[in-house]
């Protein structure tokens, strides 16, 4: 008898496939994801930097694409600023405690954003409060707002000079296509910042 979560994981990879297959051909998806990288681009050469958050998968996906600026991408190059706004605890839980956990993004950027530099939000369901208020933050202090969302994110739309969203409504393939795309985005910053990567 075959085991069936085979046919559980094997629904779960169709799915992956053909999210990834509607990516592949969303012109509106492409533009995004160009836009994007070429806006971070920008920002680092004029010595701005990238700050990003999320929550929970969002968060983790956060701290990934900074890692990958940070440290390196595809080649050996001096390090990009990017700070994940979801690794300091005792800020997280100074604001939350003092404040309330709608504005621990807020409160970060007003402190460490400046005019010029890219707020890069994720939020796969575009409604999250803490996200929408730090958006609301980034743009009063001339900050480029950035927003990673899914097909039903119209909340954060509104809020952000440039918006990528991953065609589906589910989380895990939302998620699925973020970091693709923020893969993306990451090889382009470093083609732009530092040529294309000589091949051995």
């Amino acid at each position: 008898m075959a085991d069936p979560r085979e046919s559980a994981v094997l629904e779960f990879f169709r799915r992956s496939r053909e999210t990834l297959e509607r990516a592949t051909s969303d012109r509106e998806l492409l533009t995004a994801t160009l836009a994007i990288a070429d806006r971070i681009a920008r920002a680092l050469r004029e010595g701005g930097k990238v700050m990003l958050a999320g929550n929970g998968g969002s968060a983790a996906d956060a701290q990934h694409i900074a890692a990958e600026l940070l440290g390196r991408f595809t080649i050996d190059r001096a390090p990009l600023a990017a700070i994940a706004l979801t690794t300091d605890t005792s800020a997280l839980t100074a604001i939350g405690n003092d404040y309330s956990f709608d504005q621990i993004f807020e409160r970060q950027l007003r402190g460490l954003g400046r005019r010029g530099d890219v707020f890069l939000a994720i939020s796969t369901s575009g409604r999250s409060r803490n996200i929408l208020a730090a958006l609301k933050a980034a743009r009063e202090l001339g900050i480029v707002t950035v927003g990673f969302t899914g097909g039903k994110g119209t909340q954060m739309r509104a809020l952000c000079d440039l918006t990528l969203i991953a065609p589906s409504d589910e989380t895990a393939l939302i998620q699925q296509i973020h970091i693709t795309a923020a893969h993306a985005v990451c090889s382009l910053v470093e083609r732009e910042l530092y040529g294309a990567p000589r091949s051995n």
